[in-house]
């Protein structure tokens, strides 16, 4: 039974692995540190047993080992205490005072003994008592032999914000020469960023009462914080009732919202992680933020020379096509403010997380904006503006990924780009593409379509030439009725130019090809005019090139350059 496991030659037993006689045990082992560690076991058992023992009889041994010496009652009805304290010019007195059933009991001098420290139970004059309240009998034990015990002037200050404060949190307290009051007020949950640059934060989560902020996490229900007016000589202890209960329900509020506890020590909170991405306690807070204003929590700042901004942030990105480039226009919205994006270049590239908006505020920068958008000012021409090369389309397909882009009809369409379309072959061409020769065919019109540039690279003798003469008989057949042509050029070496003109008599005889070589060649830019196709080399390209600049050509096509 309970009582078994704590009898003595058992203790030896499950303490001590070799055989040994209870004297030379408690002569040679048992000590003071032995006793600490074991006596708050025993404790437990034997008030286990006590509570099953309230209706049933109890004795008391004798010295001599008669088992039923005395009989004991057990208290049917827990007592209470109350400490008192009497603080005068000299000196502060202290003791406790005990009731029964309403009736103060006597048990100073009395030969009581304190039966259980840890939760504590008195035996007086037969009765054993136990208490209304948690109660450590080492709190009583010092008066069965002493009416009060007195402490001087000279101590008591370090002496009342140790010992008494903690009395006060924990029992019923009448003082006298200084004050008690009891405060309850309506709670507030308060975040309390701790913030580490370029590292890792955290919030810690507090409760204020009126005018005291307290750690979550605490185990009593009322905290007492003393004070005292030095010109008055007056001490006041301010008792603060918590709700504990409500508290647990803010913290686990949190936890619900993607926070969870660095420590089971502490009040410290960081963000879980998405999947494989890591989330700051800034990005947490951002999109947090008006939930946490809604259900009541103040957020402060441990570092009182920043005042981070917490609010709304948005990036918003538009896209305008120019002939070669595309112009994204971006600006970053930071609650009210408008930054334009260009402003957070070198900060993003740089990884400089705090960007300080106009009122003097600090906005941390979203992190996944350095993983998004390092590339889009990596890459872009211009550092005064968001300049992007055609050729990095994908940039922009990539961020439409995450973000909002605002683009035209056909960057649209390009961004959601799945396959190139199939294209007729022009009505006046002698002859039919081959598939592979229909796929390169295709893919001039998918280029024409976006404004692209490209280069066609298949082998040699796979019909280059063929697919970009069909291509632009298709544009000459697409020209309306009464335009005239859209000349194009093509700059060659010399040694090819035959094969071009033979090419284009025998699959598009409709073309209307100059040769623009040799001695006699025209200078002026009209001379392309009535043609759909102009043909040079290199070397007449480099000589005239301000008179072919001159001309507006609907393509420059390079041969072998």
């Amino acid at each position: 039974g309970l009582l078994e496991e704590i009898e003595q030659t058992n203790i030896i037993k499950r303490y001590h692995k070799k055989p040994v006689r209870p004297a030379d045990f408690f002569a040679k082992i048992f000590d003071a540190k032995f006793y600490e560690y074991i006596r708050p076991k025993i404790e437990r058992r034997l008030v286990q047993a006590l509570e099953l023992l309230k209706e049933k009889p109890l004795f008391l041994m004798s010295k001599d080992g008669y088992a039923a010496d005395q009989r004991i009652e057990i208290a049917p009805e827990p007592a209470s205490v109350l400490f008192h304290f009497r603080r005068n010019g000299e000196e502060t007195r202290y003791f406790p005072t005990i009731k029964y059933g309403g009736q103060r009991i006597e048990f100073m001098y009395k030969d009581a003994q304190v039966i259980v420290n840890q939760q504590a139970w008195l035996l007086l004059e037969h009765v054993l008592y136990h208490f209304d309240q948690p109660l450590e009998g080492k709190k009583l034990s010092p008066f069965l032999q002493k009416r009060y015990i007195a402490v001087a002037r000279a101590t008591e200050r370090k002496y009342f914000e140790t010992f008494v404060r903690g009395l006060i949190e924990k029992h019923h307290v009448y003082a006298e020469g200084f004050s008690i009051e009891t405060h309850q007020h309506d709670a507030v949950p308060v975040l309390k960023l701790l913030y580490v640059e370029n590292g890792t934060s955290q919030l810690q989560l507090n409760f204020r009462y009126g005018p005291y902020l307290f750690a979550s996490g605490g185990e009593s229900k009322v905290t007492v914080r003393m004070q005292y007016d030095e010109a008055a000589d007056q001490y006041t202890f301010h008792r603060i009732k918590r709700s504990l209960q409500w508290e647990e329900k803010r913290m686990q509020e949190l936890l619900d919202r993607g926070l969870y506890r660095t420590s089971a020590l502490f009040s410290n909170l960081e963000p879980l992680a998405n999947g494989d991405e890591r989330v700051s306690v800034m990005d947490w807070l951002r999109d947090q933020n008006d939930e946490l204003s809604r259900l009541g929590y103040e957020i402060v700042q441990e570092d009182p020379h920043k005042r981070f901004f917490f609010g709304r942030t948005e990036l918003d990105l538009t896209v305008k096509e120019g002939n070669d480039w595309f112009d994204v226009q971006a600006v970053a919205r930071f609650g009210n403010y408008e930054v334009p994006f260009i402003q957070l270049r070198n900060h993003i590239l740089n990884n400089v997380k705090e960007f300080v908006l106009p009122n003097g505020e600090i906005a941390v920068i979203p992190e996944e904006w350095f993983a998004q958008y390092n590339h889009l000012f990596q890459f872009s021409e211009d550092k005064k503006a968001i300049r992007l090369s055609k050729y990095h389309i994908g940039l922009l397909n990539d961020i439409s990924e995450h973000t909002a882009l605002t683009m035209d009809r056909r960057l649209e369409q390009l961004a959601n780009f799945d396959a190139i379309d199939e294209i007729d072959e022009p009505r006046q061409f002698n002859g039919s593409l081959r598939p592979y020769q229909k796929a390169g065919y295709n893919w001039f019109h998918f280029l024409k379509k976006y404004r692209f540039g490209g280069c066609l690279a298949d082998d040699m003798g796979l019909g280059k030439t063929i697919q970009t003469l069909a291509f632009l008989q298709k544009q000459k057949e697409l020209v309306a009725p009464g335009e005239g042509p859209m000349t194009s050029l093509i700059v060659m070496p010399t040694s090819l130019i035959y094969n071009w003109q033979n090419e284009a008599d025998k699959f598009v005889p409709e073309l209307r090809i100059l040769v623009h070589t040799g001695i006699g060649r025209s200078k002026e830019p009209a001379v392309f005019e009535p043609y759909d196709l102009v043909i040079t080399t290199y070397g007449i390209a480099r000589s005239d090139e301000e008179l072919l600049s001159a001309y507006y050509f609907n393509y420059v096509i390079l041969d072998e350059s």
